[in-house]
């Protein structure tokens, strides 16, 4: 989920879904078991990324996306 009030233009919005579907495909190991909801719970600031589709911002997205999946599969890991 990625609320209008954390990234108001569309096109940031859909990069930042797109890199959630990728990596989503990518790190499917422990994740496949169940279903996940990942939703934006902060904005990312248009000074640092003016450009809604840039390599900057995606970049970002992928690594916090990686650190995330990487804790759930942890837990999961740890929960078996």
């Amino acid at each position: 989920m990625v609320p209008k009030r954390w990234a108001r233009r569309a096109v940031t919005r859909n990069t930042i879904k797109r890199q959630v579907y990728t990596l989503g495909q990518v790190e499917q190991g422990p994740l496949a078991q169940a279903a996940h909801v990942v939703r934006l719970r902060s904005g990312f600031d248009r000074q640092r990324f003016p450009s809604a589709t840039s390599d900057a911002l995606k970049t970002t997205v992928r690594r916090e996306l990686q650190e995330l999946f990487g804790q759930i599969g942890a837990v999961c890991l740890h929960a078996r």
